[in-house]
């Protein structure tokens, strides 16, 4: 918008000759507003206010309440699982589990509990099923669509590294009935390509 008002200002003289007079300076540099910054950048500055008032007024004081209303109302830039690993770290934290590091940001924490939380159910489901946990990691890091999950038969391979011994006893398990063993592997591939499409799951 101000750079249009910016071009629609007369240049050179008037129809009078005199020049147009102009009560301030403009400068014609326009900065385009990184808001992912700013966001970043806000939810940060609540972040350490919650830090410093949880060390120096205690969890059960009001402004500590404060602060904790004011860093979750700074979360609305995070996505929803964004969100729900920040309130695991801020319990951590609350804990006592966590020393934190002041040179990390809170969405460096974020994503390290993000990034612990995926490893922990690819090894999860790995271990359930008894397949190939680098083939799986492989594809989990492949952008893998319904359209491409069996390009050069990637899916085919993996799911041919199913323990079916393992997977029928899972799944016996959680449904409290007896399988067949090619229902029980049907259930597998199915869990599997689930697991692979929604980019991980806890189970």
């Amino acid at each position: 918008m101000w750079g249009q008002r910016y071009k629609e200002l007369p240049s050179g003289s008037s129809e009078t000759g005199e020049s147009p007079n102009i009560p301030f300076e403009i400068v014609g540099h326009l900065t385009e507003i990184d808001t992912d910054v700013i966001d970043t950048n806000y939810m940060n500055s609540r972040f350490d206010k919650y830090l410093k008032t949880l060390k120096t007024e205690g969890s059960e004081s009001e402004e500590f309440k404060k602060a904790l209303e004011e860093l979750h109302k700074s979360f609305a830039s995070l996505s929803r699982e964004e969100q729900k690993y920040a309130n695991i770290f801020l319990n951590d934290v609350l804990r006592g589990d966590v020393v934190v590091n002041e040179n990390n940001t809170l969405r460096d924490y974020i994503t390290q509990y993000q990034t612990d939380a995926k490893n922990a159910e690819i090894l999860h489901i790995s271990k359930i099923l008894g397949l190939d946990e680098r083939k799986l990691r492989d594809m989990m890091n492949s952008n893998i669509t319904p359209g491409n999950i069996n390009e050069y038969g990637r899916f085919d391979d993996l799911k041919n590294t199913i323990d079916k011994e393992k997977a029928k006893l899972y799944f016996e398990r959680i449904e409290g009935t007896s399988l067949s063993q090619f229902r029980a592997n049907i259930k597998a591939q199915n869990l599997l390509r689930e697991f692979i499409l929604k980019g991980g799951f806890e189970l």
